[in-house]
């Protein structure tokens, strides 16, 4: 690989105006993000159901959603180095492979235990898939419209949990054993894997990083040909070489380089946000439905709530998408970080109906932007030999909050209630507010500078 040929090809990628094949590559990765929804979305309700089927404790339920996040943590630790290592593409399609296959079989279990194992496995999947999916997205994304294609595909995150909210609304009430129907359902993954390692190019940018530039650049060229759908291509100055301090011969290396002088504030600040995130995010939507029960409405009543709380999500994600290339990052996640605090406070002090609607729509519209300017800014702290390896870690770091966040809740709901649950989960959302601003703001940057 040489210096001009990666400038090359990056600039060449950032005066592209957004084509049909940026499309396919946005919708193609963003399914595979909508189905890593629907499955995570499914648990909240599976156990919702399973704590009066299986007569099961919150205590033992928890362990549910924790095995998955354990598996998550793995995952996405591992399949950010196997990315930088072995390609964008493939690791992508192969963990959808590994999850769908395991959800699938999960819908098969026979007790908790079974159920809790084949969870960790689907995690495995789960954990991998998002930050290599953002990175790949990212990687494709000219610079001036990057922030906002990448809170795009995390958008279609709430396809999928809305997907998993319609689910858990007309399937697991509605019939035997309805749990298991909803689990089945999530197996789709599995086939679509097939579509993406034949159906999406790889990354260029990965393909020049390993000196693949015959096949980086037949992929720009392509890109160039495509029929452009939105902006028009643009002169930019030739982009900073690639950052030479963090080489990626060995894993070790890729690690250190993760620490190095000039990225150990940004990568401390990332874990942090990361940490914070995952725990508030989590100790509140995956037990939303079990709350709701808990305050006395019935489980089609609380998965209807559910439900229209999830589809606030959508407007969430649309107002950070036009901020993200307005405000920047930083200030666009530190306030609906600040926004998910408020709302999360007020949401452990409803209720009345409205007011649980209403606290609780504010909830996912304020926390579901924050994940989509997250998942923006993440991909570019790094460059291209770091960058799945350091959204990998942030991500798995992460996972380490959500496996704690499941069993947490019901302990503090034990000690003070709802409200003593979502004052812990707003104090999380403030701390990783004040750690954003430890990021690099890279509004408009190239990936190489």
């Amino acid at each position: 690989m040489t210096t001009t040929t990666t400038g090359s090809v990056t600039g060449r990628l950032d005066r592209l105006p957004f084509t049909r094949t940026h499309l396919r590559v946005l919708t193609g990765s963003g399914a595979g993000w909508a189905l890593d929804a629907m499955d995570v979305g499914l648990i909240s309700f599976v156990i919702a159901a399973l704590v009066s089927e299986w007569d099961l404790t919150p205590s033992s339920t928890s362990w549910i959603a924790s095995a998955g996040f354990a598996g998550m943590a793995i995952g996405a630790t591992v399949g950010g180095l196997l990315a930088d290592r072995i390609g964008r593409r493939s690791v992508f399609a192969l963990t959808l492979l590994v999850y769908g296959v395991a959800t699938g079989a999960s819908a098969l279990s026979g007790g908790l235990v079974a159920l809790i194992a084949l969870r960790f496995v689907v995690g495995l999947g789960l954990g991998a898939e998002l930050p290599v999916a953002s990175t790949y997205v990212s990687e494709f994304a000219p610079a001036r419209m990057r922030g906002r294609i990448i809170v795009v595909l995390e958008a279609f995150w709430a396809i999928g949990w809305t997907a998993s909210a319609l689910i858990g609304y007309l399937v697991i009430p509605s019939v035997s054993e309805g749990w298991r129907w909803a689990l089945a359902i999530g197996a789709i993954p599995a086939v679509y894997a097939l579509v993406v390692r034949w159906g999406l190019p790889e990354s260029p940018r990965w393909l020049a990083s390993r000196g693949r530039t015959v096949e980086a650049d037949r992929i720009v060229t392509d890109l160039e040909s495509s029929r452009p759908l939105l902006g028009t291509s643009v002169v930019t100055a030739a982009p900073a070489p690639a950052s030479t301090s963090a080489p990626a011969t060995t894993i070790g290396m890729r690690l250190r380089g993760l620490w190095a002088p000039d990225m150990r504030v940004r990568t401390a600040a990332l874990w942090v946000v990361w940490f914070c995130v995952n725990f508030a995010y989590y100790g509140a939507f995956i037990w939303i439905p079990t709350l709701l029960v808990s305050q006395g409405f019935g489980l089609v009543r609380s998965f209807e709530f559910t439900l229209l709380i999830t589809l606030a999500q959508l407007p969430g994600y649309a107002v950070a998408a036009w901020l993200i290339e307005k405000w920047g990052r930083r200030l666009t996640l530190s306030v609906f970080l600040v926004g998910s605090a408020v709302a999360a406070i007020l949401f452990g002090q409803a209720t009345t109906i409205p007011l649980i609607l209403a606290t609780g729509m504010a909830l996912s519209f304020f926390n579901l932007g924050a994940w989509g300017a997250l998942y923006a800014v993440t991909p570019e702290t790094y460059s291209t030999t770091l960058r799945a390896t350091g959204a990998g870690w942030a991500a798995g770091v992460g996972r380490i909050a959500s496996i704690l966040a499941p069993p947490a809740v019901p302990a503090l709901q034990a000690v003070g209630g709802i409200p003593l649950v979502f004052i812990v989960l707003s104090v999380f959302f403030l701390v990783a507010a004040a750690a954003t601003w430890g990021l690099a703001e890279s509004r408009g940057r190239s990936l190489a500078d």
